[in-house]
């Protein structure tokens, strides 16, 4: 799809639109990155646009957030689904009401125009490779490998754990362990993965799935001397840090200010009846190494 055709500054039509963007919430980096995507956009066309998000990551919340923008007029909603089937209720409604949908980052079940995301699987399964090549590279031919996340319910997170572990298992030398999960704020998630550490002597690799996680994986390893393999998503100012002192080996970064960016030019193009194109719009991921190497991939 040409963006430029729509580039419609200052057209009435468009000003009387009223586009709202429901996110997991508003702490993380990640969603500010779609915001800013969305509201570069928005801004070139003189749309109206509203960003909204629970409070805490708690579902039922998230679905109110969905029910107050169609009861506030939305004409469109872009949504990072906190639950795919639960939060499926809220969009289908939704629709019923007229508005239309587009999904950033997470779909629900319920169909919507486009999903803007990563190929979690095939990330996931990057992801894999670089923790067999990492431990090679450190000599460790043999050992657990364990993963750490946060609420279960994220489809996008559990599909980068079966592409990680899809390969780890091709590979036939290391032990995968069982997933650990915790509530998703870093505190929690430090503990667990400390936990992991401390019950598994022969553990030589942790992969997290997305930016707290992470965070929370580099604090844990700052505190040993044990050399494990730490692998993770997202990229912070914190996170990079972490991967320039060699805390972690690498994290694979998505592009969410694309996902906004490019799910606002869909919006627009649905809501003035041009083509949006393909169902699902793979925006990409790269490979951040330590000494800050980016591989595009």
């Amino acid at each position: 799809m040409n963006t430029n055709n729509l580039l419609l500054n200052q057209d009435p039509f468009l000003q009387r639109q009223r586009v709202f963007l429901v996110t997991l919430d508003k702490l993380e980096e990640f969603s500010y990155r779609i915001n800013e995507g969305a509201s570069d956009m928005a801004r070139l066309t003189g749309i109206t646009y509203i960003w909204d998000a629970p409070v805490e990551r708690v579902v039922e919340q998230q679905i109110s957030v969905i029910n107050n923008a169609v009861a506030n007029g939305a004409d469109l909603i872009m949504i990072q689904a906190l639950d795919p089937i639960r939060v499926s209720g809220a969009v289908e409604a939704a629709k019923a009401r007229g508005v239309r949908i587009i999904y950033v980052d997470s779909p629900a079940v319920e169909s919507a125009i486009v999903t803007l995301a990563t190929d979690n699987y095939n990330a996931g399964q990057t992801a894999g490779q670089l923790m067999i090549n990492e431990l090679e590279l450190a000599g460790i031919i043999t050992g657990d490998i364990g993963i750490v996340e946060g609420i279960p319910e994220m489809v996008t997170r559990l599909n980068r754990q079966i592409g990680f572990r899809d390969v780890i298992k091709r590979d036939g030398r290391y032990q995968l362990l069982d997933t650990r999960y915790a509530q998703g704020n870093p505190v929690a998630l430090q503990n667990e993965i400390e936990a992991v550490i401390n019950e598994n002597p022969s553990l030589v690799g942790l992969f997290t799935t997305y930016e707290v996680s992470t965070t929370a994986l580099g604090y844990a390893l700052m505190g040993i001397t044990k050399p494990i393999i730490g692998i993770g998503f997202d990229l912070t100012d914190i996170i990079r840090d972490m991967l320039n002192n060699e805390v972690l080996r690498a994290t694979l970064v998505q592009n969410p200010y694309t996902m906004g960016y490019l799910g606002m030019a869909q919006a627009i193009a649905a809501l003035t009846g041009k083509d949006t194109g393909p169902n699902f719009i793979n925006t990409g991921v790269s490979i951040v190494t330590r000494y800050m190497r980016r591989i595009v991939i």
